[in-house]
């Protein structure tokens, strides 16, 4: 097989310690990996390394020279913004004499229609960017793509157009993502970046992550097995060595050595056992005996005041233990509906269609997480939560920073300086701390990793108060919503099912799902057929996969939403 990359001890060390040490590995050609770990592991930093735009601080790394490595960044980059959808196309392959039909042929590949070449690449929606950076990197005729989270703020029809061409992509790639669901139907191999390590699989995401925990499971067994081996062999030289001392027996003191040398040498080689995340997400709230904690009614949801809306809710409402998602494809107004909730609770007025409980609480999760101010150090940023729950003192907020993984010394940093991630986990925080009735969470995985996935969907089943939830998360909203909202021709349709949900939502014209309200380019329309004939298949791999588990990690709720959504769609599809 050939070997395009291969990495001997890679170290990289940061302001606050390594951020990694002593990765070695080899990637060759055709391989599908899935790059997992949790947000601040060094995951970007080390496509940063493959690719040479940084530097490691010991080790080494080789591209052979059939190697043809391209990278698609997370970001569009700024330059690329005043020029048109064409043109940024053949700005990758620059005076290359057949750069005009190259760019004209991958527009096609792409799923843009002709007429869609002038528009200004400004003017697309994010899963639109992401087809763009693809052509890009693809133009430049790679056989190696590193893909730095391209599933971030894609909605559901973008995200199934990336998991099919990622399927049907001949050449290997490394892709980097929290999606567990794109990358167990996409991947072969699984690296987990944890503890400064590299583990590797020859498995996808979910099987990787369970023989993961199976060996920390083995690994925590030894290391306590040698630890109380390490405490008898301590004991011993210990009461040896007062033996030697009180009789004057230089034997015994001379054994008393030796144990304890075979202590400090087990110690040494003791089997090395996971520090764990970082940090556990927690959220805590109140259940207020109401009939309904928010109800609207004949509410025209816009995207900003003055402009047409873009659908019309009637007679919705929400109670205590109601977990509705609100699905739909971007720019049909999910984000602008919370907006418009908030908007209304901030001016201290109920607006028309609008209207909270007087008594209710309710916290929001900005997407864009506007909510903490940027000149604000950590402890600032948390004391409005922590004025609405009565918790004033100093120290709750002290503690409640270095349970979330913020250690003392940096409770004076500025919030401008934290990550995507590390804003996310504050904003969570300051929801707890204020206990809300209600909340209203608008992409809130959109930072998180696949433990801060999970541990939402779990706070979130246990949660007392409310929740209106817009994700794209499949797993998400499976495991812990119990309402859907689904938006379909201008009005909300109210389902208690996430199989038959979706199924409904697979009907809508693909046009009408991949076009964000404001952006004047759709990708290429797909049947409708063709797309619940690929979610059949994937329902049906997963399901496979599941039962092909041990039976202590098969996920039994799982299989049977998954049971229930595969006979929605074959009884939709005639099968």
């Amino acid at each position: 097989m050939t070997t395009l990359i291969s990495a001997l001890s890679l170290q990289l060390d940061t302001a606050d310690g390594a951020l990694f040490q002593d990765l070695s590995f080899t990637l060759n050609l055709g391989d599908r990996v899935g790059l997992l770990g949790h947000n601040g592991c060094g995951k970007s930093t080390l496509l940063g390394l493959l690719t040479g735009t940084r530097e490691a601080t010991a080790g080494t790394v080789h591209h052979a020279r059939a190697c043809r490595l391209q990278h698609v960044e997370q970001h569009l980059p700024a330059e690329l913004a005043g020029l048109t959808l064409h043109a940024a196309l053949c700005a990758a392959v620059g005076n290359h004499p057949d750069a005009r039909w190259r760019s004209d042929a991958m527009l096609q590949e792409l799923g843009f229609e002709p007429h869609h070449a002038q528009v200004p690449v400004s003017g697309l929606s994010g899963g639109q960017h992401t087809r763009l950076l693809l052509g890009r990197a693809l133009l430049q005729e790679p056989n190696m793509l590193l893909l730095d989270e391209p599933s971030n703020h894609l909605d559901l029809p973008s995200l199934l157009w990336l998991e099919q061409f990622l399927q049907r992509w001949t050449g290997g790639f490394i892709l980097v993502s929290h999606d567990a669901r794109l990358l167990d139907n996409v991947t072969r191999q699984s690296w987990i970046l944890r503890d400064k390590r590299l583990y590797c699989f020859d498995l996808p995401c979910s099987t990787a992550r369970a023989a993961l925990d199976e060996m920390d499971q083995a690994a925590s067994q030894r290391h306590a097995a040698e630890q109380k081996e390490i405490d008898r062999l301590t004991s011993s030289s210990q009461r040896l060595a007062i033996w030697g001392r009180t009789y004057d027996n230089e034997d015994l003191s001379r054994k008393a050595k030796v144990i304890q040398k075979r202590a400090d040498r087990l110690r040494e080689e003791q089997t090395f056992v996971t520090q764990g995340p970082p940090w556990r997400l927690a959220l805590q709230g109140q259940a207020l005996a109401a009939d309904r904690l928010l109800a609207l009614s004949a509410l025209p949801v816009r995207p900003a005041a003055g402009l047409p809306p873009l659908f019309t809710l009637e007679d919705c409402s929400l109670k205590a233990g109601d977990r509705v998602a609100l699905l739909g494809a971007n720019g049909l107004g999910k984000s602008s509906l919370l907006r418009q909730c908030w908007q209304a609770l901030q001016h201290e007025a109920q607006a028309d269609g609008i209207q909270f409980h007087s008594q209710a609480a309710v916290g929001y999760y900005d997407q864009s997480q506007q909510q903490l101010r940027d000149n604000d150090d950590l402890m600032s940023a948390l004391a409005p939560f922590a004025r609405l729950s009565g918790r004033i003192a100093e120290m709750d907020r002290r503690r409640a920073l270095i349970s979330a993984g913020f250690a003392y010394p940096r409770h004076g940093q500025k919030v401008a300086t934290l990550s995507g991630g590390e804003r996310s986990r504050l904003l969570f925080l300051g929801l707890s701390l204020a206990s809300y009735h209600l909340l209203l969470l608008d992409e809130p995985t959109n930072h998180l990793d696949m433990d801060g996935k999970a541990e939402l969907a779990q706070a979130l089943l246990g949660y007392a108060g409310g929740v209106l939830l817009v994700s794209h998360d499949r797993e998400l909203i499976e495991r812990a919503c119990n309402r859907y909202w689904l938006i379909r021709d201008g009005r909300i349709e109210q389902w208690q099912d996430a199989a038959q949900a979706y199924a409904r939502m697979q009907e809508v014209a693909p046009a009408t799902l991949s076009r964000p309200a404001s952006a004047p380019v759709a990708p290429a329309a797909v049947s409708d057929t063709d797309q619940m004939l690929a979610r059949l298949c994937e329902l049906e791999a997963r399901l496979a996969d599941d039962l092909g588990r041990k039976p202590r990690q098969q996920r039994p709720q799982a299989q049977q939403q998954w049971r229930q959504e595969i006979a929605s769609l074959s009884q939709v599809l005639g099968l």
